[in-house]
């Protein structure tokens, strides 16, 4: 079965039943992961080998509209973070969807 979208849950529990560790050990190595992940983004941009890089970027700010009541509103400058798939796993991506 493919979900499109993962709870920190449902992730413990596929590693844990994968490897047969705990799902209390599993949930601290990847709360660990998350921390150290958002950590070194914070400092700046994060490689990970064979897998991607996290960048921050600056977006602008800009004019939004609420499709339902058509109402207009400025959505304020902010800071955001865009991940960037490796070679290794675009090539996938291409081969899956071929």
């Amino acid at each position: 079965m493919c979900k499109n979208t993962f709870k920190k849950k449902d992730i413990v529990n596929i590693i844990s039943f994968k490897t047969g560790y705990s799902k209390n050990l599993i949930s601290n190595l990847v709360d660990d992961l998350l921390y150290y992940i958002n950590l070194n983004i914070n400092s700046g941009n994060l490689i990970l080998k064979n897998l991607g890089s996290f960048k921050v970027v600056q977006k602008n700010e800009r004019l939004g509209r609420n499709p339902k009541t058509k109402k207009k509103y400025k959505i304020s400058a902010r800071k955001s973070v865009k991940f960037v798939p490796s070679l290794k796993i675009s090539k996938n991506l291409k081969e899956f969807y071929e």
